[in-house]
């Protein structure tokens, strides 16, 4: 039997491995402790379980977004349509006023942001566990409510080799 090594790659070595896996683009909303809202862009998501639904998110330990989501006890995942690459810009860039520069509005029953304009898809979550891994806490969310934002067949925005791009036309 071999022995593992025990090296680790760099950070240049990993990033430029997981940049070579597009993944779909999110925008991860909550309610701040003032009720204002507050998000973040996020590719890390995937689905858990269908029975019960839960999906995962992984948000940077020190994002104040975490810090609300985990306050308020759940959040909204907002999957972003092909021509939401400015939204998806402007959720990871820290601006404060990013919400006054999106149009959005309050889910009656969960009280969540939904980026009504921006996203093809909303699910409204709440926290099932949370585990810190390395810099990063993987927030496990039970999915309450899926609501689609448009009739039409989605067509998501994707990230990968540090670029965008939508899903390709059948």
């Amino acid at each position: 039997m071999r022995t593992p090594q025990h090296t680790t790659a760099t950070d240049g070595e990993f990033r430029a491995l997981m940049s070579s896996f597009p993944s779909g683009v999110a925008v991860l909303t909550s309610v701040g402790p003032d009720g204002a809202p507050v998000g973040l862009t996020c590719s890390s998501l995937c689905s858990v379980s269908v029975d019960p639904p839960v999906l995962l998110a992984c948000v940077r330990s020190a994002s104040p977004t975490l810090e609300a989501i985990l306050a308020y006890g759940g959040f909204a995942v907002n999957l972003l349509h092909e021509d939401a690459r400015a939204t998806s810009e402007l959720f990871s860039s820290g601006a404060p006023d990013r919400f006054d520069r999106v149009l959005w509005r309050s889910a009656e029953d969960s009280g969540l942001p939904h980026l009504v304009d921006q996203a093809h898809t909303v699910a409204d979550c709440e926290i099932h566990r949370c585990e810190t891994v390395g810099d990063h806490m993987v927030v496990f969310g039970g999915v309450r409510r899926v609501r689609p934002l448009t009739s039409a067949p989605p067509r998501p925005l994707v990230y990968g080799l540090r670029r965008y791009t939508g899903w390709p036309p059948r």
